[in-house]
């Protein structure tokens, strides 16, 4: 297995355009901190707009993800990203505007373009081999990484430097630029002509499939833990504050890397529990960032579970190619993208209560436990689902599983 199908000019045009669709999504929290800071109650004001953005894009992933049509691929996905650049370019040319209304502008940005990363994803499915698939994925993991490396840095320098709006005008130009990338990328992808006979509901696939996106929510869940406590953390243990920039860059980094090696081969075992093996290393990691006493001991501890955790959701967007059809894999992808979202507030809402009455290593040991017990409840939902199909195969009885439509969709290699 390698990376040589992946290297074409169509997936560099699809790299591209997904720079300009997901920087603004990593963009997005911080500078809208840094555009409201300097107003009276700016902080707070600040943390309820990304709460805002946030909201918008867990509520609009699915609604929309859902909506995607293989044959309408890209209008569809042009239209969410326009009216997201509508909201980031509102949220930069009105900074001074009542907070409803920037509120407004921030629910907009995030939940308009919330599908793109599914629609994204399955696009450049079509674009490799389906026995590259895995690569590609990890080719789109590495990029996502790289992007949230770069974007505090940015987001940092522009509003500081020059303007505070700046940022969210760059998002704007950037969102603007993945709208017309999307014309550099096939129209559709495949799936529009699902075998004969009457297939499930949507909704009905969708939910079976829920233990995948329990162990996705619980896999990025731990990254958030680790963003929004380390700060506290760092300064519980003598640290000075400003560390915590390059040490998520390194997780960063080490996520990047972790995709780059998954890629590189087969790895044995079924896709659960590789996964659940990823996401113990991955929480293992994050609760001695937590008791390690020493700078040079956090830093090693993120960027070796940023490198398992990239790893465990790659595992998840595998396993989704397995368990469900063609024509719900954009939808299904955007899902997990809500999923995902919710694991992280969860999280970040978790400990930012027990930071009130606990020490920041409490809060962030509480926030692995939630993530273990999300992480066996997503796989016992796996274990379950397997056994069941398996009991009707044996049987005889023809059963389409909720979860289990498009069984043997999977990358070559992967079991």
């Amino acid at each position: 297995m390698t990376y040589r199908d992946v290297v074409s000019r169509q997936v560099l045009a699809w790299a591209c355009t997904a720079i300009g669709a997901r920087m603004p999504v990593a963009m997005a929290p911080l500078a809208l901190v840094f555009l409201v800071r300097e107003r009276p109650g700016g902080y707070s004001l600040g943390a309820i707009l990304a709460a805002a953005y946030v909201l918008g894009e867990i509520g609009g992933a699915p609604v929309f993800g859902m909506r995607l049509r293989p044959e309408r691929a890209r209008v569809q996905l042009a239209v969410g990203l326009a009216v997201g650049t509508v909201g980031f370019l509102g949220l930069g040319v009105f900074p001074g505007a009542h907070p409803v209304v920037l509120a407004g502008f921030a629910f907009v940005a995030g939940g308009a373009p919330a599908a793109a990363t599914g629609g994204l994803r399955t696009l450049l499915s079509e674009l490799v081999p389906a026995r590259s698939v895995a690569q590609a994925l990890s080719v789109e993991s590495i990029l996502t990484a790289g992007v949230w490396a770069v974007s505090p840095a940015a987001v940092a320098g522009l509003a500081l430097g020059v303007a505070p709006r700046v940022p969210l005008l760059l998002a704007a130009g950037l969102m603007a630029w993945s709208v017309g990338g999307l014309w550099l990328l096939p129209a559709r992808w495949g799936g529009a002509e699902e075998e004969g006979g009457e297939s499930p509901p949507l909704l009905r696939v969708l939910v079976g499939a829920w233990p995948v996106y329990v162990v996705g929510g619980a896999s990025l869940a731990l990254l958030g833990l680790s963003e929004l406590v380390l700060p506290a953390l760092l300064e519980q243990r003598g640290i000075g504050v400003g560390w915590s920039g390059p040490l998520l860059t390194g997780m960063a980094v080490g996520g990047g890397l972790g995709a780059f090696v998954y890629g590189l081969r087969g790895w044995p075992g079924l896709l659960r529990t590789r996964s659940v093996v990823l996401m113990a290393g991955t929480s293992v990691c994050v609760a001695l960032a937590a008791v390690i006493p020493a700078a040079a001991g956090i830093a090693v501890a993120l960027v070796v579970g940023g490198t398992l955790q990239s790893g465990a959701m790659l595992t998840r967007n595998l396993s989704l190619r397995e368990v469900l059809p063609p024509g719900a894999l954009a939808a299904g992808y955007s899902v997990m993208y809500a999923a995902s979202g919710v694991g992280y507030a969860a999280t970040g809402s978790l400990a930012g209560a027990l930071l009130k009455v606990a020490a920041p290593s409490t809060a962030i040991l509480a926030g692995v436990c939630l993530t273990v017990a999300m992480t066996g409840v997503g796989w016992w939902g796996e274990v379950r689902r397997a056994r069941r199909g398996a009991y009707a195969e044996g049987s005889g009885v023809s059963v389409v599983e909720p979860g289990g439509v498009g069984a043997g969709a999977g990358v070559e290699g992967v079991k």
